[in-house]
């Protein structure tokens, strides 16, 4: 079934769709006319099924031409798609344990099909919710951040093949467009989109909005967010863009994939992190305060940063005479200056990670969309309270980053709270 134009798909016209496209109903089995469909998409933007045939499974994921969660009055580049694919293919190739496969792409349709990641895989989010450790996560996740963000840089890449990624990439501009309102400008003015735990948290939020400093800083963000073509970044990694089992780490939905500052990545799992952290508190009962886990987490936020470090300056080893064109191996042609060069881009990418992990925090407690590990706590005081450390965190981090040296005192500045 050919469409020559998009149109919305429904769970029948879909298995049409699937019938008569190869790809997809070879996945399925011989057998097409028994596959059961169902639509998952809890997601702000997209329709997304599960569909399950006699020999397999496959997600379709369809993108609208607008944000689902909030309906036509907010229109939405479908094209948004066509990143998403992209991205998962070019991530899939240089990590492929942690990138679901992509089976076929419908640039009109704007739809992707992809690997089933089968149960137990549930989203990380929740998973946090319930209180589950992770053995694996932050090898996995550490290795995931290694190899996309360095092998999409300068470090790995020349400066020719770079910029052909960049002109590319800078087609999903809807998708930062969005990123720069919802993330860099709506939580700092009075936004119709805009809420909070009010009563609870007004005054907090106000203080968001007065506070000059603060203003200083993300627009020193918002500047490296739109200007710095550092590497292919996910673009919305947070924790309800990884999916989980014990021995598994699978990252999905890379749809506001663009090239930007590496930072942008890491702070967005990382401070997604801390929001567990905080609220965790919210989640205890009599048998479970949560005490223990709260220190899984911490210790999770320090290893995979710690792996992180030494995964990407591995990388950076094995591939300093290599063909990337930011450091050239006749200048930086010295072990103490191939170190001093290292220690710096490390640290200014930790201070990076710091920043944009604490702008998206605070974006998920008085922007737009919030996140489930708060708002599942039914209790509106108690809410509030978590809350309220959290966004205190963030701003300490967002206006305090570069006097970090390390992410051991960043965890001690968390456990301080």
């Amino acid at each position: 079934m050919a469409f020559t134009e998009f149109r919305p798909l429904d769970e029948k016209s879909l298995i049409d769709y699937i019938k008569a496209t190869p790809s997809l109903s070879s996945k399925l089995g011989d057998k097409s006319d028994n596959l059961t469909t169902k639509e998952v998409g809890d997601g702000n933007l997209n329709f997304v099924y599960i569909v399950i045939g006699a020999s397999g499974s496959v997600v379709i994921k369809q993108a609208l031409p607008y944000i689902r969660c909030i309906g036509e009055s907010w229109p939405m580049t479908k094209e948004r798609a066509y990143f998403e694919a992209l991205a998962l293919k070019e991530h899939g190739q240089l990590c492929p344990d942690h990138v679901p496969e992509v089976y076929h792409f419908d640039r009109t349709m704007s739809l992707i099909g992809m690997r089933y990641l089968e149960p137990p895989h549930i989203i990380f989010r929740k998973g946090l919710i319930a209180g589950i450790e992770y053995p694996l996560l932050a090898e996995h996740m550490s290795e995931y951040m290694a190899k996309t963000l360095f092998c999409t840089s300068l470090l790995y890449r020349t400066t020719t093949e770079h910029k052909r990624a960049v002109a590319e990439f800078c087609g999903n501009v809807e998708l930062c467009r969005l990123t720069e309102q919802v993330v860099f400008s709506d939580p700092y003015k009075i936004s119709q989109f805009n809420r909070w735990t009010s009563p609870y948290l007004d005054r907090d939020a106000e203080a968001v909005r007065e506070d000059n400093i603060l203003k200083l800083e993300i627009a020193e963000l918002k500047s490296k967010f739109c200007e710095r073509t550092q590497a292919l970044v996910h673009g919305d990694l947070h924790t309800g863009s990884v999916m989980v089992t014990l021995d598994s780490t699978q990252v999905i939905d890379p749809e506001f994939a663009f090239y930007g500052p590496m930072g942008f990545d890491i702070g967005a799992y990382v401070g997604n992190l801390i929001l567990a952290f905080f609220a965790q508190d919210g989640h205890a009962d009599e048998g479970n305060d949560r005490t223990a886990y709260k220190e899984w987490i911490l210790r999770t936020i320090e290893e995979t940063w710690t792996l992180f470090y030494k995964k990407f300056t591995a990388l950076w080893h094995q591939h300093k005479d290599g063909s990337g064109e930011a450091y050239l191996p006749e200048i930086y042609n010295k072990p103490e200056l191939q170190k001093l060069v290292q220690e710096k881009y490390m640290e200014d990418l930790l201070h990076d990670t710091l920043g944009f992990g604490a702008a998206k925090m605070i974006r998920r407690i008085v922007g737009v969309a919030h996140v489930e590990d708060f708002e599942s706590i039914k209790d509106d005081v108690k809410r509030a309270a978590c809350e309220r450390r959290a966004l205190e965190v963030a701003k300490m981090l967002l206006k305090e980053r570069r006097n970090f040296r390390d992410i051991s005192g960043v965890v001690s500045a968390i456990r301080r709270v």
